[in-house]
């Protein structure tokens, strides 16, 4: 399907199909063009500065799935069952700072800035980090703020999924540091550099949800 044709009407659809699929069918799979598509459309996705935090591991093997399981209390089905199984990895402060080789590496090898056009927007993201968000002096702000920038890529993923009829569920429930500890210690995640951010499964639900639940348009919209 070609996703610039779709109407408004299309695309709410995909929107009141989508729901936090708690447990899929086992039996069937996600086609690799259209899991490629759904990774696709997390790479693409905005960031602050444009400096991509993120690193998506797809997690297709099942001992390390159940390595995870037993410290991801939110994930218990979505790890038995989905299709595919992904961890959202996030950049950690070091990485993030205006003068890293990670910041540096990005606007010199990945945006192509010109010296002096990366020099102003080095000086720039300094201020930001440190006047405007205030965010040096914590480490953990720091680390979270780098999260956030992880979920316009994660609701991307889930919204093409959508899209193309395949399920999904976004998941916070795990012990944040054993879940880095089994990534480290099985070579997954370089614990330097990364801190996990959040998992999502994909795959095709088992059973139907209920209807979808949302305050009106009048409780969550303020025009000013």
């Amino acid at each position: 399907m070609d996703t610039l044709s779709l109407n408004k009407n299309e695309i709410l659809s995909a929107y009141q199909f989508r729901h936090a699929t708690k447990e899929f069918d086992s039996h069937k799979k996600i086609s690799e063009s259209d899991f490629q598509f759904i990774l696709e459309t997390g790479r693409l996705s905005p960031s602050s500065f444009g400096f991509e935090p993120w690193r998506f591991v797809v997690v297709q093997s099942p001992e390390i799935r159940e390595k995870l399981r037993a410290h991801a209390w939110g994930a218990q089905k979505q790890l038995s069952t989905a299709s595919h199984f992904v961890l959202i990895l996030s950049r950690l402060p070091k990485d993030m700072a205006a003068d890293s080789d990670y910041i540096k590496g990005i606007m010199e090898h990945v945006q192509e800035l010109p010296p002096e056009v990366m020099e102003g927007k080095g000086n720039m993201f300094d201020k930001f980090l440190k006047v405007d968000f205030g965010l040096m002096e914590n480490e953990r702000a720091m680390f979270e703020w780098s999260c956030r920038q992880t979920y316009i890529a994660l609701g991307n993923m889930m919204t093409s999924a959508a899209l193309i009829g395949i399920d999904s569920c976004p998941m916070e429930g795990f012990d944040k540091a054993k879940i880095e500890q089994v990534l480290a210690e099985e070579g997954i995640m370089d614990a330097e550099h990364f801190g996990i951010s959040c998992m999502v499964a994909f795959g095709y639900r088992l059973n139907e949800p209920r209807g979808k639940t949302r305050q009106s348009a009048e409780q969550v919209v303020q025009w000013v």
